[in-house]
């Protein structure tokens, strides 16, 4: 008997941090929702964590709790659109694959999902994921694997032989990203002209790779 009320109450407690979690996440998820239509609406510079705290109906104890300043629900707006076109990635790798087509749908995601938010936001959102880079280099932030956007990609082409052998892939990836961050800022700023944002940056980054593989058969 008493072993079946352990069995009982393990039970109990796996079901009630399952709930915990999900109200974690829905928590997170709605300030980062309220933050977002409040930038667009007022701007990100006038938009105070009070505000953001009365839109999402949380107190800003809670706030604190998940993230430290409002420049942190910045940097996960950037990484959420990271999220998804490294997902975009990981689709088209169980297909039979093309380097530059997978970079470019990936790219393509990312300004579909930019094209949603005004400059302005877009370039204060690179801005913080320069500052949260520092702070990663400094010691001061764990670094996040999943704001890698290309490294699975490379690896993966390396050992199927779509790219040189010898690639250092997680150094491409690095610089892979800094191209990214530079273009949404560029796109952003409206340097393009009439080109998109992926197709300028898929073959900045292509060319990128061509140096790579041309280093590496040296």
């Amino acid at each position: 008997m008493p072993r079946a009320k352990a069995v009982i109450n393990a039970d109990g407690g796996q079901r009630r941090a399952s709930y915990q979690r999900a109200r974690s996440v829905e928590t997170k998820r709605s300030l980062v929702q309220a933050a977002m239509a409040l930038w667009r609406t007022n701007g990100y510079g006038k938009t105070t964590v009070a505000d953001i705290c009365r839109a999402a109906g949380v107190s800003r104890a809670l706030f604190y709790f998940y993230f430290p300043a409002k420049e942190d629900i910045l940097f996960e707006v950037g990484l959420l659109s990271t999220r998804a076109a490294r997902q975009k990635v990981q689709s088209l790798l169980r297909t039979d694959y093309d380097v530059e087509s997978v970079i470019g749908e990936a790219l393509r995601s990312l300004e579909r999902s930019m094209a949603r938010n005004p400059p302005d936001l877009i370039v204060e959102t690179i801005l913080e994921g320069y500052r949260h880079e520092h702070r990663i280099m400094a010691g001061q932030a764990p670094d996040d694997p999943e704001a890698d956007m290309f490294g699975e990609l490379f690896e993966r082409a390396r050992r199927d032989g779509k790219i040189g052998a010898h690639v250092d892939v997680g150094r491409l990836s690095r610089l892979a990203g800094m191209h990214v961050s530079e273009g949404v800022r560029h796109w952003a700023g409206g340097s393009f002209g009439g080109r998109s944002f992926a197709e300028v940056v898929t073959a900045d980054i292509c060319a990128l790779i061509a140096g790579f593989s041309c280093r590496s058969g040296r």
